[in-house]
């Protein structure tokens, strides 16, 4: 392995080789990215399930997925699958046959309102008697285990390490908004200490429902600005109100540098540094210092071996609460000083929405793609500028850009905050 195969701490280089990528702007890389650097938006009115008596009635879903669309599990395996295969072929790799392990950034799963409904007097139980567990016990010992099988976070691994060919025990792990960048670091960490040569990282996310939407709801965490869809995800703007919840994927092949030269593949960007701190402040709110927001950013960006001046784009978090985007810019002031004020930082979720689970692992394909195509998509929807944060959001136009290093950041609920660094693959 020589020199520049290995990082300023020695490790191996991190090389991406694949992207993948399903939202509610599309599906496949192309059209994603067509969409989000022209600036259109994927947010819509809700047509899946009636929304009556909800207070909001938009969202990000994704609905052209066919039958595979019609449960949460299914809608979520079915967009990994979509972008884990198109990642493994534009590697040059064979989507069946992968032949490295896979890291899947899955939401937390349980049963659905209409599969307790159909389960509910089965066996001769009562509606008092069904309580999850009960309902449970009646969904496994029932011949068709498939209501079953909804309910089992590991389902979705189990069938993409079927149908990718990956090797070893498929990772399912669930860090809320933070999930899709945690994957990625789990095969970035796998790779350095030398356990593969090669990984797939997958975030993905299809559990748009009534109970979901509700819940948010309770959280006050959704934007109730339903008359115009489009304009309701507008991250760093005076007048937002909330996320807009939203479905995705997002998958990224890693390699080593060394063993993606040794097979000719083309390289499109490099994950240079990963930093991860928790907050025990709050379930929803970040610690009102933003020490945690801090440290994190802060960790990811020596873990690059750089300084805040390396960093010449930022990817934010960018929810669109006002908590969430006050809290962001609070941290990366901290960080990065008067110089944030001359650092590009944008949203994609002000066109996607939030995908929460799959966000990291969607927005760190989207910072690949920045690099590679020396352009930083937009913050559309910004038209009254916040006072109290003074930043340069890229707004409502895509710009051009010749970016080294990217921060893309992922703060979740419940504390969990993930911040990669993304560099741009060598010139040949």
């Amino acid at each position: 392995m020589s020199a520049s195969d290995t990082d300023f701490l020695g490790r191996p280089v991190i090389a991406v080789t694949g992207l993948g990528i399903v939202s509610s702007l599309g599906k496949g890389v192309a059209a994603n990215w067509d969409a989000l650097i022209a600036g259109k938006s994927g947010i819509h009115t809700i047509d899946r399930f009636s929304t009556e008596g909800l207070r909001t009635t938009i969202s990000g879903s994704v609905d052209f997925m066919g039958e595979m669309g019609r449960t949460s599990t299914g809608l979520s395996y079915a967009m990994a699958e979509s972008a884990g295969s198109e990642a493994i072929r534009m590697a040059g790799l064979k989507d069946d046959d992968f032949g490295g392990p896979l890291f899947l950034a899955a939401p937390p799963v349980e049963m659905e309102w209409q599969h307790r409904l159909q389960l509910d007097h089965m066996d001769g139980a009562t509606t008092e008697e069904a309580g999850y567990d009960r309902l449970l016990e009646i969904a496994r010992k029932h011949p068709d285990r498939s209501i079953y099988n909804l309910t089992q976070c590991s389902r979705i691994s189990e069938l993409l390490a079927d149908r990718l060919g990956t090797r070893g025990l498929p990772i399912t792990l669930s860090t809320a908004c933070a999930s899709g960048a945690s994957a990625i670091q789990l095969g970035v960490e796998a790779i350095r200490r030398g356990e593969t040569e090669r990984a797939i990282t997958i975030g993905t996310d299809g559990s748009i429902t009534q109970e979901s939407l509700i819940r948010f709801s309770l959280l006050s965490a959704l934007s109730t600005q339903n008359d115009a869809p489009e304009k309701a995800s507008k991250p760093f703007s005076k007048d937002r109100d909330g996320f807009i919840m939203a479905e995705g994927a997002g998958a990224l092949v890693l390699e080593s540098y060394a063993a993606a030269k040794a097979r000719g593949a083309t390289i499109y960007g490099l994950i240079l540094g990963c930093g991860e701190r928790a907050d025990d402040f709050h379930r929803t709110r970040s610690k009102p210092d933003g020490s945690p927001i801090i440290a994190a950013i802060k960790a990811g960006i020596e873990d690059a071996g750089l300084t805040p001046e390396g960093i010449d784009y930022i990817n934010a978090h960018g929810t669109s609460t006002p908590e969430n985007d006050r809290m962001e810019a609070t941290g990366l002031a901290a960080v990065f000083g008067e110089r944030l004020k001359e650092t590009p930082i944008s949203s994609n979720k002000s066109m996607i929405g939030h995908t929460l689970t799959a966000a990291g692992a969607i927005e760190a394909a989207f910072s690949i793609l920045s690099l590679k195509e020396g352009v930083l998509p937009p913050t559309i929807n910004h038209h009254h500028p916040d006072p109290a944060i003074e930043l340069d959001v890229v707004p409502n136009t895509a710009r051009r850009a010749e970016i080294g290093a990217v921060l893309s950041n992922s703060f979740g609920f419940g504390g969990q905050n993930a911040c990669l660094v993304l560099g741009r693959a060598p010139r040949a």
